[in-house]
C-alpha cells in the first residue's frame, strides 16, 4: 500500500489554465487554499478542505460561503512572517502530504513570483516533493544525495538551474546533452533547455540544489 499522501494547493496568482488545473487534482487529494487562491476553486466548482490566510485578498461573504460548504478556514494575523502560500504548505506538511502540487504560484509580481519558486528549497519542506505547475510546465527541486525521474515525451524542453552555490556530481540519461558527473556552476546557463529523447529522463545530484524545469510540448488540439 502506498504512504504517500498528496496535497494540492491554490495560489492566489495566475491560474493559465483551467482544465489543466482540474487534471492535476486526483481523488483523495488534500486540497488547500492560500488565500485569494479560493476564488480558483469557485471558478473550478471545487470546494477546498482547507483555506488558510490573513484573508486580505477575500470578501467576508466569499469566505463564509466556503465555510458553509464544508471548507475549514485557518487565520492568520495581517502582520505576520510568512506569506500565505508558505503557511499553506507548511499546513499540508503538517497533514503528512509527501507530495504538494502548487497551483496559481506564478503571476505578475516578480517579488512574489521568485519566492514562490525558491520555497520548495526550505529545509522545512525536504521531507515533501513540492511541484509548482502552471498549464504545461512544472517546476520542482533536485537536492543534493537524491535522483528523480522525468515523465514527459520526447521533445520536452528540461532545464537544470543551480541555487544556492554550484550543483556538483550532476548525472543525466534520457536526454539529448547528457552531463557525466559534472558541475552546473551557480549564474551560468549552461543547464538551460536541454531535451527530452524518450517519455522519461532521469537526473541525480551528488551535492547543491538544482531546480528543475519541465516544459511540456503542446498537442495541435492543446494549442488551439
Amino acid at each position: 500500500m502506498s504512504t504517500t499522501r498528496r496535497a494540492v494547493i491554490f495560489a492566489n496568482g495566475v491560474l493559465t489554465s483551467q482544465p489543466a488545473a482540474l487534471a492535476a487534482i486526483s481523488a483523495g487529494d488534500i486540497v488547500i487554499a492560500a488565500d485569494g487562491g479560493a476564488r480558483h476553486c469557485s471558478l473550478l466548482g471545487i470546494t477546498p478542505d482547507y483555506i488558510i490566510g490573513d484573508f486580505d485578498s477575500l470578501e467576508t461573504q466569499e469566505l463564509q460561503r466556503f465555510q458553509d460548504a464544508g471548507s475549514k478556514v485557518i487565520r492568520h494575523p495581517a502582520r505576520k512572517d510568512y506569506t500565505d502560500l508558505e503557511l499553506a504548505l507548511r499546513h499540508a506538511c503538517s497533514l503528512g502530504a509527501t507530495e504538494i502540487v502548487v497551483l496559481g504560484a506564478l503571476g505578475a509580481r516578480w517579488d512574489q513570483s521568485l519566492a514562490n519558486l525558491l520555497l520548495p528549497a526550505s529545509d522545512e519542506f525536504s521531507k515533501a516533493q513540492v511541484r509548482l505547475l502552471d498549464d504545461n510546465q512544472e517546476v520542482l527541486l533536485l537536492r543534493g544525495g537524491d535522483s528523480i525521474t522525468i515523465g514527459g515525451a520526447p521533445g520536452d524542453t528540461l532545464s537544470l538551474i543551480p541555487l544556492t552555490g554550484d550543483a556538483t556530481g550532476v548525472r543525466t540519461s534520457g536526454l539529448e546533452y547528457p552531463l557525466q558527473g559534472e558541475t552546473l556552476a551557480f549564474g551560468s546557463t549552461r543547464g538551460i533547455s536541454n531535451v527530452l529523447l524518450a517519455e522519461e529522463a532521469s537526473i541525480s545530484l551528488q551535492d547543491g540544489l538544482l531546480l528543475c524545469v519541465i516544459i511540456h510540448a503542446k498537442t495541435d488540439r492543446e494549442r488551439t
